[in-house]
């Protein structure tokens, strides 16, 4: 597998981050671990709106601090995925959306990517967050999803039909 690295978002990556989310609407896809992107009409704007969870004066209410990153490709600097870390967990993560989300775009799967970007962002959940364990959640229908994070140590706690949708959600917990 190609050699990828969790880098923190920058406008450097502008035209590959907004060409990410249109390859991810083409393709109907969830967009999970790239925050506030598929409601952002620019790169500037999402860098923005991720600011605002780094920060505890800038923290919308209700929302907890996190940190977003972009999953790049050493070879060609190409992006491949994104990876959100929620340092805490409020009632609505605790439930139905955990401390880390994530995704590859949909020419890059099947690679090994998503495992590969989860090892780094549990690495860092321990390494620099402290943490002892953190909960990932999926779909009941997104089965490569189950199996990264299962192939990451998940272990199942339950499911629980998410407010908006109704569709449901496998709650997991990893062992860091």
């Amino acid at each position: 597998m190609e050699k990828l690295k969790l880098i923190l978002p920058t406008m450097e990556y502008a035209g590959q981050i907004m060409a990410y989310k249109e390859e991810m609407k083409s393709a109907d896809s969830s967009m999970d671990g790239c925050g506030a992107l598929r409601h952002c009409e620019t790169a500037e704007e999402w860098l923005a709106h991720n600011a605002l969870y780094t920060d505890p004066a800038t923290l919308p209410e209700g929302k907890v601090l996190a940190t977003q990153f972009l999953t790049v490709r050493e070879a060609d600097n190409k992006l491949v995925g994104m990876l959100q870390v929620r340092h805490t967990l409020n009632d609505y993560l605790r439930q139905f959306g955990g401390h880390i989300g994530y995704s590859v775009r949909p020419s890059e799967r099947r690679k090994g990517y998503a495992t590969e970007q989860l090892r780094q962002g549990l690495l860092w959940c321990r390494e620099e967050l402290g943490l002892d364990k953190v909960m990932i959640t999926c779909y009941d229908t997104n089965e490569p999803s189950r199996r990264t994070i299962l192939k990451a140590g998940g272990i199942y706690e339950g499911t629980a039909p998410e407010p908006d949708t109704g569709r449901k959600l496998e709650r997991y917990w990893v062992a860091l």
